[in-house]
């Protein structure tokens, strides 16, 4: 190409006419000098090491070097040489022009044709939702993969300015709304959903609009998820109920979390279970100096020890199996670790269960509570974190009054000592251990019915990550005494929620799926607080994080509690209601009393928009 650029130069500077034969002789004779410069700069520029296949922007810009630094070069050899005798001035710029336009178009043209023959038509012609950077890269890769089973045919997007427009050659005809009526007319057979910063509003808005049209449908994952990889076919996956419920994704002050939790031991109680197993996997991240797992079930340490091995290969940790309400399991694993921060996660969490078990309930939630917060301040730890619930707040059960009785008993513990106690209260996490998520699964998989207790009982939800993100933040500003409550955003209908996840696995709720109302169980409320009436509300200067201003409780509350243990001691259920009552003065079983008695009810399933 640098001879042609080079003679062509000079043919087009004599009009497209024969050349003077000085001129041509000179252009003759220069041209092994030109084509060596060339050469040189050319591969200084790394020219020769571009795969023509991959051909892009990048590659235009080291072209674009080249050339105008060897036009350069080649200006300043000729005219140290000769002064640029039989060489116009014009010569050497439209040289450049030339040559620029000689390397860089065949590349080009190159590519164009390879994912031209590349571009698969026979794949499921896929509707688009979203026309940003996503789903460029989306396009991109579905045009370049022979093998990737879908056919972009056209995109829809709510932004009005990018309507008509198109990307790589694909138009975006309509909104997300049109979605049904263009699936239709375009005779669509796949949605593939490219909006990974859409909020659980917006989800659940493209979702709707999908299950009208009736055709199967994939997203890409979330922003966090897609931050450590690159967006392809490959990230293409079914729609999840954690899309339609998750929320915007957290902001948290990373350097203060790890400042607070880097080199130093932690212990996690409860590490086992759903929240303390993400917990413990979040901790490993802030490289602690030792991490400390207790938990009374095997198989769960087990399993965490396997993953921890293998996520965080050099991350020191030690499993602890053992029970919080024997206290000298509990006095061992402090005296051996000596933790400066304490994670308690361990509780007995199943409401209906726990209103039969109230011993076992109290005995692990309150006593457990009580021992590990009382070595936590023998042994000097320096940061005490409850994992509570939002079923403390005005209890109907005694599951939610244990919970309550626990935040109190540290509240008053960090009068006492330098150790700082800390709570954090949040509502459901979506997918946990004995959770109505994977139940809901169970029953969709063996074929229905999914039973829902109540046709307007509500939850709040959050997904695990987020909950224990927000707990170590709440760690990392906490004071000592305070009571931080998580945003849970909005309360989800129960059967919003179950017939969400009927349409999700392909089936139409009340028809291929019947959902079925059983009325309340014992100790269960329709809906769910945050805060007690008596708890003002404070904000953080994190958006998610508030505070909730604690109640103060009489000295002798503490001694109630020992009270309590005694009871425990003797199995003396009557008496543990009674006293769990006095220790919890708005624990209010009434309520509870009178769900469990309610009949079931029988309601067909209501589409909840």
């Amino acid at each position: 190409m640098v001879p042609v650029a080079w003679l062509g130069a000079y043919w087009i500077r004599f009009n497209l006419q024969n050349i003077p034969v000085d001129y041509w002789d000179a252009a003759l004779a220069y041209l092994p000098w030109v084509m060596g410069f060339q050469t040189v700069v050319f591969r200084f520029f790394g020219l020769y090491r571009g795969i023509w296949r991959f051909s892009s922007i990048p590659d235009l810009i080291r072209i674009i070097k080249g050339v105008c630094v060897g036009a350069f070069v080649i200006a300043c050899g000729l005219f140290l040489y000769n002064r640029l005798e039989g060489v116009p001035r014009s010569v050497l710029v439209l040289y450049a022009m030339l040559l620029l336009l000689l390397l860089a178009t065949p590349r080009f043209m190159y590519r164009l044709w390879k994912e031209n023959a590349h571009f698969q038509t026979q794949g499921k012609r896929a509707l688009i939702v979203g026309a940003g950077s996503a789903a460029e890269l989306l396009v991109r890769d579905l045009c370049a993969s022979p093998d990737s089973g879908y056919h972009p045919v056209v995109l829809v997007d709510d932004n009005k300015n990018r309507l008509h427009r198109e990307i790589r050659g694909i138009r975006v005809v309509g909104t997300v709304d049109e979605i049904p009526e263009l699936a239709r007319q375009w005779d669509i057979e796949a949605i593939l959903i490219a909006t990974p910063s859409a909020d659980e509003r917006q989800m659940r808005r493209i979702v709707s609009y999908c299950e009208a049209s009736q055709l199967p449908f994939k997203t890409l994952p979330s922003v966090n998820e897609l931050l450590s990889q690159k967006i392809t076919q490959e990230s293409l996956r079914e729609v999840s109920i954690e899309d339609i419920l998750g929320r915007d994704p957290v902001k948290l002050d990373w350097q203060h979390i790890s400042k607070s939790l880097c080199d130093q031991v932690i212990l996690v109680t409860g590490g086992g279970g759903s929240i303390g197993s993400e917990l413990c996997r979040q901790l490993a991240r802030m490289k602690p100096r030792r991490l400390v797992v207790f938990d009374q079930s095997e198989y769960n340490l087990y399993s965490l020890e396997k993953n921890l091995k293998n996520a965080f290969p050099e991350l020191a940790f030690d499993i602890v199996l053992g029970d919080v309400a024997d206290d000298i399991a509990i006095d061992a694993v402090f005296a051996r670790y000596r933790p400066a921060i304490v994670f308690h996660a361990a509780a007995y969490k199943h409401v209906p269960m726990l209103e039969y078990q109230v011993r076992e309930a109290v005995h692990n939630n309150l006593i457990g509570t009580r021992n590990v917060a009382k070595r936590a301040i023998e042994y000097g730890v320096q940061r005490f974190v409850l994992i509570s619930t939002d079923k403390a707040v005005n209890p109907t059960n005694v599951m939610g009054a244990t919970k309550r009785a626990a935040e109190i008993l540290c509240q008053n513990l960090d009068k006492e000592d330098s150790t700082r106690f800390i709570t954090v209260r949040f509502g459901n996490v979506l997918d946990s251990a004995g959770s109505v998520v994977p139940l809901f699964r169970e029953q969709i998989k063996a074929g229905g019915p999914v039973t829902v207790t109540h046709p307007d009982i509500t939850r709040y939800f959050m997904t695990i990550p987020e909950a224990c993100q927000l707990i170590m933040q709440a760690e990392a500003v906490g004071n000592g005494g305070e009571i931080f409550v998580l945003d849970m955003g909005q309360p989800v209908k129960i059967a919003y929620l179950a017939e969400q996840m009927i349409l999700l696995s392909g089936k139409k709720p009340g028809q291929d799926i019947k959902i079925k109302y059983v009325g309340l169980r014992p100790g269960e409320k329709l809906y769910e607080e945050l805060f007690h009436e008596q708890e003002a509300m404070i904000k953080t200067e994190f958006s998610k994080l508030y505070l909730a201003k604690a109640r103060t409780y009489g000295p002798d509350w503490l001694e109630q509690v020992e009270q309590l243990a005694i009871f425990c001691q003797k199995q003396d259920a009557q008496k543990i209601r009674q006293w769990l009552k006095r220790l919890v003065p708005e624990f209010n079983p009434a309520k509870s009393s009178i769900a469990a008695k309610a009949a079931p009810i029988t309601l067909k399933s209501p589409h909840i928009p």
